[in-house]
């Protein structure tokens, strides 16, 4: 399929996809299929960027547990590392983040 564009015209498309978090292809394709359907689009803007906040705090949470792990083998080596405490820290703050994180999708979702 082709769409011909003016300047302007792609620049909207690719910002209002962007926001979406979608390809620009994927954000066009679901709007013409929902116009040619007659139906409403379901927008799921919220639910993306939750899922990417979800995707980082897994992230941080998989490092931190590699740090914590290597810290305690050096526990028990007998040097205690001095990144032990800083670790430990930091996997307190991201459960917090993750806690904090349930929460905001248990008030969103229906």
């Amino acid at each position: 399929m082709f769409v011909a564009l003016s300047d302007d015209e792609h620049a909207l498309l690719v910002a209002t996809a962007g926001r979406e978090r979608l390809a620009t292809g994927a954000w066009a394709a679901q709007v013409l299929l929902a116009a040619a359907g007659d139906m409403e689009r379901v927008e799921y803007v919220e639910l993306r960027e939750t899922l990417a906040t979800v995707m980082h705090a897994a992230g941080q949470a998989r490092r931190i547990g590699v740090n914590l792990n290597q810290a305690v083998a050096a526990l028990h080596s007998g040097e205690p590392p001095p990144q032990l405490r800083w670790y430990a820290e930091a996997a307190a703050r991201t459960v917090g983040k993750l806690d904090d994180l349930a929460d905001d999708l248990r008030r969103r979702l229906p």
